[in-house]
């Protein structure tokens, strides 16, 4: 077990879906005892990248276990062509990307120290993935979905979505427009759902990425990623109380 600052520990783990390997890293605070809640973290288009892994470190500051996992399997991160046909496949095929997620969720709800209660958190991809889950009826107290994509190719007609649910926006995102926006509330009204949106002002896409790679519409915003954390921080709170 490798550690990090501010007393984390953290841990790869090797898990299978299918016959395909992944492998995700759990992060947990020294300093908290006992069994605890979980959460998940997705990462964006890039895959399990220092920026999933960070934010996992993060919120396990929060006195929570989480499990950073990986959506496209070993070896594709890294490789850009391989990383756009893994993304392609599973935008198109939203149950495939459920799947993957919950290999993941899996391995954490397992893990000695989860209590049952869980959580998940994306970002970019990972907030169109975890907003999935919650579609689909996956076992979690919530979800956050931080800049991410807010359409769906399924979008619900009736019936409650158990998990509450948090989307942070970035205002001027050109890449999620406001119509889009506006169709999630109303989708989200339909059902019933718990929800909630923060949109900040001036933040583009990727408003957590202190690393951008120069993509048009897309920028770190300081204030909106403090903004983002507490909101989430908050959130965590609430439905692990």
């Amino acid at each position: 077990m490798r550690r990090s600052n501010v007393n984390i520990a953290t841990e790869m783990k090797s898990y299978q879906l299918g016959g395909t390997g992944f492998t995700g890293m759990f992060a947990s605070n020294d300093a908290a005892r006992g069994r605890r809640p979980g959460v998940l973290v997705i990462h964006g288009g890039a895959g399990l990248d220092d920026h999933a892994k960070g934010r996992a470190r993060q919120i396990a500051k929060w006195g929570l276990l989480t499990f950073a996992c990986d959506m496209y399997g070993d070896g594709v991160a890294g490789n850009r062509e391989r990383v756009m046909a893994r993304i392609a496949e599973l935008r198109a095929d939203r149950s495939r990307l459920c799947d993957a997620a919950n290999a993941g969720l899996r391995a954490l709800a397992t893990h000695r120290l989860v209590d049952g209660r869980l959580a998940a958190v994306g970002y970019c991809f990972g907030g169109m993935t975890v907003l999935e889950m919650a579609r689909g009826g996956a076992k979690l107290r919530g979800v956050a979905s931080i800049h991410g994509s807010l359409s769906t190719d399924r979008p619900l007609t009736e019936g409650a979505v158990e998990a509450k649910i948090l989307v942070c926006h970035g205002a001027l995102d050109p890449h999620i427009p406001m119509a889009q926006v506006g169709a999630f509330a109303e989708e989200m009204n339909r059902c019933k759902a718990d929800w909630q949106l923060n949109i900040y002002g001036r933040a583009l896409h990727g408003f957590t990425h202190e690393k951008t790679s120069g993509i048009p519409g897309v920028a770190y915003d300081a204030s909106a990623d403090a903004r983002s954390s507490k909101a989430l921080r908050d959130f965590l709170a609430e439905i692990f109380a």
